[in-house]
């Protein structure tokens, strides 16, 4: 995945939460589902920017960006900024 193809994903998802979030509030509520996608949404989000990041970061250092893997979930959430 190039970082076209990343920060394209990244607008994508972006449009999706607001797009739920606005649907939530115009409803006064969030269903079990809608909170689940959403969850899942602000996860990709972190995903896609972290491997942007780090893409970036490698091309900096003189690496190839390509050879960047998407880190999980977990990793990727419970790491320090």
């Amino acid at each position: 995945m190039d970082d076209k193809t990343i920060l394209s994903r990244i607008t994508d998802l972006v449009d999706e939460e607001h797009q739920l979030r606005a649907r939530s509030q115009a409803t006064e509520g969030t269903s079990d589902e809608e909170r689940e996608r959403l969850r899942h949404l602000e996860e990709s989000l972190d995903k896609c920017w972290d491997l942007l990041r780090r893409r970036r970061a490698a091309r900096q250092a003189g690496k190839d960006p390509d050879a960047t893997g998407e880190r999980g979930v977990d990793e990727v959430e419970r790491y320090l900024q």
